[in-house]
């Protein structure tokens, strides 16, 4: 008999921690999405070295000057996506700070 394998699949949008029945911990929601920031920030300096690599070797190497600004300018457009998802995930996080806030505000008063 054939064994099946399930792989376990990481969305990195919209996904919320829960503790007691649907309950979602802002906090711990706050701290992914900061992580996940912190990560998009990573990934676009490193672009945008490569980026600027290929830049300096499109300059040093004439022959091949067409691959390298290629190169290039697809890994300034890598650094662009990236600098635009650590913002979403900039965006993210304080919103689950703002409902964290929200939701010990409403605590307050009931």
């Amino acid at each position: 008999m054939a064994e099946k394998i399930f792989h376990h699949h990481h969305h990195f949008h919209h996904h919320h921690h829960f503790h007691h029945k649907d309950e979602v911990d802002y906090k711990i929601e706050e701290k992914h999405h900061n992580h996940l920031e912190h990560l998009g920030e990573l990934a676009a300096v490193a672009a945008g070295a490569y980026a600027v690599h290929e830049k300096h070797e499109g300059l040093n190497d004439p022959e091949h000057a067409e691959t390298h600004k290629v190169h290039e300018e697809i890994a300034a457009a890598a650094a662009v996506g990236a600098g635009a998802y650590a913002v979403h995930e900039h965006h993210a996080a304080k919103q689950a700070e703002e409902e964290a806030h929200a939701k010990k505000r409403h605590h307050l008063f009931c």
